[in-house]
């Protein structure tokens, strides 16, 4: 928006997120948030927004429930905004009972081939189709594969789980404007068994014969 001349006020995008979490924090009553990253917007500096805006975010999440934060790739030199009583740990995730929490930019190590799911970040789907009411909407998609795909090692189905960027200025209605990226968790994906592909309001849009317009 500010590389467009388009001004909303200082903070405001990160108040209006601040909010939404809080509300939903409030609600679910968590224990801890983990975030899979990305919360910082430049790839490689820190830019003058986010001197403010970061460390404010974490403030006011942290006063609600514990806070952990896997780094995205978008999240470099982020540890000199993280305020003290964020708990920040490797770019690589965690595995919390059998699922493996990443943001998604780079690849499992095989030392997490014990998991059953990853839950990550990173590529932002969102659905395309013309003349579609929900064209250009933020969805979720969870997917079934072999798992030698991703661990060549280990037998059986694993599940992808790939969820929407939580910023919902995060969209595009064309696909040519839409700036994709690389996971190498994708990338290792040469066939999808089954998938499911459900908008933010819960409705099953459809399955892997649409996974093409969703990543």
């Amino acid at each position: 928006m500010a590389s467009n001349e388009i001004f909303i006020g200082k903070n405001s995008t990160t108040k209006q997120t601040i909010q939404e979490l809080t509300e939903i924090i409030e609600s679910e009553k968590p224990d801890s948030l983990i975030l899979l990253g990305d919360v910082k917007s430049s790839v490689k500096v820190i830019s003058k927004n986010e001197w403010d805006e970061v460390p404010l975010f974490f403030e006011k999440i942290k006063e609600k429930c514990d806070v952990i934060l896997i780094p995205g790739n978008h999240d470099a030199n982020i540890q000199k905004l993280v305020p003290e009583g964020i708990t920040m740990i490797s770019s690589t995730g965690m595995v919390e009972e059998n699922t493996l929490l990443t943001h998604g930019h780079t690849m499992p190590s095989k030392n997490f081939s014990h998991v059953d799911r990853i839950i990550m970040g990173h590529v932002h789907p969102v659905f395309f189709q013309e003349g579609s009411i929900i064209n250009g909407q933020r969805v979720w998609i969870s997917m079934k594969i072999e798992k030698e795909m991703m661990f060549p090692n280990k037998s059986g189905e694993l599940e992808i789980t790939i969820i929407p960027s939580f910023n919902k200025y995060f969209y595009a209605t064309h696909r040519k404007k839409y700036k994709k990226s690389i996971s190498p968790i994708i990338d290792r994906i040469k066939s999808v068994a089954k998938a499911r592909i459900v908008t933010l309001d819960g409705t099953i849009i459809g399955n892997e014969s649409i996974i093409d317009q969703v990543l």
